[in-house]
């Protein structure tokens, strides 16, 4: 911008799926409504100038003193990673099944010498949202385990012993207290 105030990009999504004939006027017409930065057109699912965006955000990024040591990689206790984790390996496990009805508590976390051993509450308010959890057979659960505790053996550099477990709680979403225990 001209007046040194700050950098605005105008993003032009979905590129892959508009023929260039329909985009060409679009980014004409909104390149004259402000002056703009830069005018990227990307499409993020397949990645087109997703790159040149990532570049030219970092160009204008302001440097400044690391607030950590090099060897830190987060300021979040263990407890919190152990949970994120689950909760990542949940989603993509299920997919769109179960997105923002899923929450996870860690129950106890203790560290051993080189073991941690963590049992985990999963939540969901449904009882088919359980099932799906859980899988057949209890396979998905697993499998959702087993994921979770490789990515915190490495994190943590230690081993872990993971137990997990699969509640209903009904509207914990909708409850303050429920959102505070969970950590929201």
């Amino acid at each position: 911008m001209k007046d040194g105030g700050p950098k605005v990009f105008l993003l032009i999504n979905k590129v892959d799926a508009v023929n260039k004939s329909r985009v060409l006027p679009l980014i004409d017409a909104y390149r004259s409504m402000l002056d703009w930065a830069e005018v990227i057109p990307l499409s993020a699912s397949t990645g087109i100038n997703v790159d040149r965006l990532l570049d030219l955000t970092i160009k204008l990024l302001p440097e400044g003193p690391a607030p950590y040591g090099e060897d830190f990689l987060t300021d979040q206790p263990m407890r919190t990673l152990a949970a994120e984790l689950i909760r990542e390996k949940i989603l993509e496990q299920t997919r769109e099944e179960v997105p923002y009805s899923v929450a996870v508590s860690i129950d106890t976390f203790a560290e051993e010498k080189k073991l941690a051993r963590i049992a985990a509450s999963i939540w969901v308010e449904r009882e088919n949202q359980k099932a799906i959890v859980v899988g057949k057979g209890g396979q998905r659960l697993k499998e959702i385990g087993t994921a979770a505790r490789l990515d915190m053996e490495r994190l943590f550099g230690m081993k872990v012993f993971l137990e997990l477990w699969v509640k209903v709680r009904e509207g914990w979403r909708q409850d303050e207290q429920a959102l505070t225990e969970l950590g929201y």
